[in-house]
């Protein structure tokens, strides 16, 4: 017992290790740039110096091994510069060397402190070195891998070439001190060093901390209150007589019987939690989106919800293999820890008839490229699911109190077969809208769900029955009260016909550009002419909300925002993105913010998500992944994981002219006057430069 708590401790702490691993703002380097020599002249040849300050837990790759293996080389660029030519190549200094198990080969990087030196021969007496070093910087403690580049400007001037300087000095007086040894760098200060300036933290910046935090915390609340949910299905609630049967009599003691109740516990919780952290073993950021918006896993989706949705409205019963589900429970029969975890396994199998549609919400509601979110969603929900068990294997005598299976637990399944049938379609409708094939317009979607939620509404009243419902004689409060919700419910959805926002659903219905009946939107574009100069590319089948006009180009929007003189607003959106709907709805379509997004800014919306493959001489190969890009979605979320170390949607980024940010980048954040604070802020720092 004491080393399965201790192992239970080891993980805990990985866990909130990993949480505050994906949480911190991350920052290059510090670099020192000089020329070693303090002293030379015309036609020297000098030493100019990169000295890294690496941070703790990163290494820096180095530009000793083969380019073609993957990771990024360290590499010098030079521009404008004067008074100097290139001797051979950079060079790195005494780097450790590896074999890389990932690249399949040898490696060379940087720990700590990095150094490399390049040869330079001195042509003019005044220099001026102009340039950056480009490097890759990573870690292995949470996988991550970000390219950065350093820019430098070098000034400094050289005594006079042997020649030049003896000619000189017969024309002077020989006690007259001479000024020309001295460089135009400032000798108080030593040699020719460039001054490090401060890291700029903006240009690679994440959502902050507390709204990593905040959303993770609320995750895990919604993974738990499903764990809460899942007991009152069908397949859960009859494995609690089964689960008093197995432990009433089996301990000797009241402390036996509650050691073995918690190492039951924990076993449900650990099995559940396993299936998160496959999941969470093999996403990435490419993974993750083919999850959550290719149309093969978003239709099979659709297909599983319909198929456990007929199953609970009695179209026929969800039964596991009965000699698979034998042979398991078997071993639980020989008792000891090894019978406690086969009866939780037992659990976990009959119940996921039930489960298993809730677990697979929590897992694509996970898909967001990180480590954490998985694990952290199956720990809460196995949690919740695992704690009355607990209770009642340490409490069997509680079994006399419980309501005994009937009816009322039908009902409990019809419903829910109701809410299957309903969310079935949010699968489908994430395909339809990657893929642009009209099928679930978001009136259609609304429609469907007037139906569905007005049929459950009468069956909840008593006026429509299923094959295995009994008959009511009267209808008890709590029902009625539930009935009259969903019919409150439908009358909300009405007005959604005619382009009302219904800003609640905002994040499960499609985008109000798919309305093909919008009252609203037609009258507010007609009173908006077009205000843009240029036609923005892939507007025929790409669109922005509420009458807001854009680009979805990032070069032809930065064109539009130099000639316009405004500041360029990126919207890093996805079909498929719920977050993303609800912000456009709530916040978006507030007059406040609104105004100044129709005004104030260019708007650029990049969606990452989108499928349509440009012409083959616009793709590139990343230098984050090595991957070809030949898709708009994965051109633009490789440019936001290279340029913005983000890859979580929304996102909004605020530039200048020069593409640098005006203002660090916000997330998902629904409280109005937050992004009107982050609009103004962007707008006086545009101002001022």
């Amino acid at each position: 017992m004491a080393k399965y708590l201790r192992q239970s401790l080891i993980l805990f702490f990985l866990l909130v290790y990993s949480t505050a691993g994906f949480t911190q703002i991350i920052s290059p380097p510090k670099w020192n740039i000089q020329i070693e020599e303090k002293d030379f002249k015309v036609g020297d040849e000098v030493k100019l110096v990169f000295k890294a300050q690496i941070p703790k837990d990163w290494y820096i790759y180095s530009n000793d091994f083969d380019p073609d293996l993957g990771p990024m080389l360290t590499e010098l660029v030079l521009s404008k510069s004067e008074g100097m030519e290139l001797v051979g190549s950079l060079k790195a200094i005494n780097p450790k060397k590896k074999y890389d198990e990932i690249w399949e080969g040898d490696v060379t990087y940087f720990i700590g402190n990095g150094t490399f030196e390049q040869q330079i021969k001195i042509t003019t007496e005044n220099i001026n070195i102009v340039g950056s070093i480009d490097y890759q910087m990573c870690t292995d403690v949470t996988g991550q891998c970000i390219p950065f580049e350093e820019d430098f400007t070098l000034k400094t001037s050289a005594k006079p070439s042997s020649a030049s300087a003896t000619s000189q000095e017969s024309e002077e007086k020989v006690d007259e001190p001479s000024n020309q040894d001295v460089p135009e760098t400032e000798e108080a200060e030593g040699p020719n060093t460039l001054p490090i300036p401060e890291p700029e933290e903006r240009t690679y910046i994440d959502i902050n901390e507390d709204e990593s935090q905040g959303g993770l915390l609320g995750f895990m609340f919604i993974a738990f209150l499903a764990g809460l949910a899942a007991l009152l299905t069908p397949c859960v609630f009859p494995m609690i007589p089964m689960t008093v049967t197995f432990f009433t009599g089996r301990s000797k003691s009241r402390i036996s019987g509650i050691r073995n109740a918690s190492i039951y516990g924990l076993s449900i919780i650990a099995i559940y939690t396993i299936a998160g952290t496959a999941v969470a073993a093999i996403q990435g950021p490419e993974f993750a989106n083919w999850l959550s918006t290719h149309w093969a896993p978003n239709v099979f989706f659709f297909l599983i919800f319909i198929f456990f949705a007929f199953a609970f409205l009695g179209m026929f019963e969800l039964t596991l293999p009965s000699g698979f589900v034998n042979k398991i429970d078997a071993k639980a029969d020989k008792g000891g820890l090894t019978g406690i975890f086969f009866m939780a396994f037992t659990l976990v199998l009959v119940s996921f008839s039930c489960t298993g549609p809730i677990v697979g919400s929590i897992l694509i509601k996970a898909a967001g490229g990180d480590f954490i979110t998985p694990i952290a969603g199956m720990f809460a929900f196995s949690l919740a699911f695992a704690i009355p068990f607990t209770l009642f294997a340490i409490f069997p005598e509680w079994l006399n109190s419980l309501p005994k299976s009937g009816g009322w637990l039908n009902s409990v399944k019809v419903v829910l077969g109701f809410l299957e049938l309903a969310l079935a379609f949010k699968f489908l409708s994430v395909a339809d809208q990657v893929y642009h094939w009209g099928l679930l317009d978001r009136d259609i979607y609304i429609a469907i769900w007037i139906v569905i939620f007005f049929l459950l509404g009468l069956y909840l009243l008593g006026k429509i029955r299923t094959k295995h419902d009994t008959p009511m004689d009267y209808i008890g409060v709590p029902r009625l009260m539930l009935a009259i919700s969903t019919f409150v419910f439908v009358v909300y959805l009405i007005p959604g016909l005619w382009g009302a926002p219904l800003k609640a659903l905002s994040g499960y219905l499609p985008p109000m550009a798919t309305h093909d009946f919008n009252v609203m939107e037609s009258s507010r574009i007609a009173s908006n002419e077009s205000k843009l100069d240029d036609i923005p590319k892939y507007a025929d089948f790409l669109h922005f909300p509420h009458g807001i006009q854009g680009y979805f180009d990032y070069d032809q929007a930065l064109a539009a925002a130099k000639r316009t003189g405004k500041p360029l607003f990126i919207d890093f959106t996805g079909h498929g993105c719920v977050n993303c709907r609800e912000m456009e709805a709530r916040v978006w379509s507030d007059p406040l913010v609104l105004d100044r997004l129709k005004n104030d800014f260019v708007m650029a919306a990049l969606y990452i998500d989108e499928r349509y493959e440009l012409p083959e001489s616009e793709w590139f190969v990343s230098e984050y992944d090595g991957k070809e890009k030949k898709t708009i979605g994965k051109q633009n979320a490789d440019f936001q994981i290279t340029r913005f170390n983000n890859n979580a949607q929304p996102y909004y980024v605020i530039l200048d002219h020069n593409e640098e940010l005006l203002i660090k980048p916000k997330a998902y954040d629904t409280n109005i006057q937050n992004f009107v604070n982050f609009l103004e802020e962007a707008k006086s720092e545009f101002g001022r430069r």
